[in-house]
């Protein structure tokens, strides 16, 4: 494919759809639209940002942030932003976060518990997103303080970085996994 068809295909899909990079699939969310305007003497000029959260959906997630006066150039530029800030996110083998945690960023407060297989996600729309494209089938999240889809986004983010497994704490203070029940 040439490079013309590439820009092409990325231009026109959805923001939900998976898009390939080499051999892995991501899955593209898109979180936040904002609209500036900006009237001049010739009358308003246009201009979108888009918050996109991209994942495997199995324990990798990126957040990324783009501008444009195009919809589909703000989505895309935020696409190519995530896939620069891709991390693995400790899960358990049932789908769900190892144990509870609180991610905080700026005003906005996340507190996430793990939950019983067939729950489901039980969370917000922008915490959601993220446990969506993350791969996380069973959650309950509740989001406090600030409701800035941004913040709250990174504030999950910074929530699901700081999980620890099991056996790296107990590696960590040799110990067995026995011993630290």
């Amino acid at each position: 494919m040439s490079d013309f068809q590439d820009k092409f295909q990325d231009k026109n899909m959805s923001a939900d759809l998976p898009r390939e990079q080499g051999n892995s699939n991501f899955t593209e969310k898109l979180v936040t639209l904002g609209r500036v305007t900006k009237v001049v003497k010739g009358g308003r000029r246009f201009s979108f940002s888009a918050l996109v959260v991209i994942g495997d959906k199995n324990g990798k997630v990126g957040l990324g942030f783009g501008k444009a006066n195009e919809v589909s150039d703000a989505i895309t530029k935020a696409a190519n932003d995530g896939k620069k800030t891709i991390k693995k996110i400790v899960l358990t083998k049932k789908k769900t976060i190892p144990h509870e945690i609180i991610g905080k960023f700026k005003g906005s407060i996340v507190v996430m518990r793990p939950a019983a297989p067939g729950t489901g996600v039980i969370a917000g729309g922008a915490v959601r997103s993220v446990m969506e494209v993350v791969g996380v089938t069973d959650v309950l999240a509740k989001v406090l303080g600030s409701k800035n889809k941004t913040n709250v986004t990174k504030a999950c983010l910074e929530g699901l970085y700081a999980l620890k497994n099991i056996k790296d704490i107990a590696k960590k203070r040799d110990k067995s996994i026995t011993e630290l029940f």
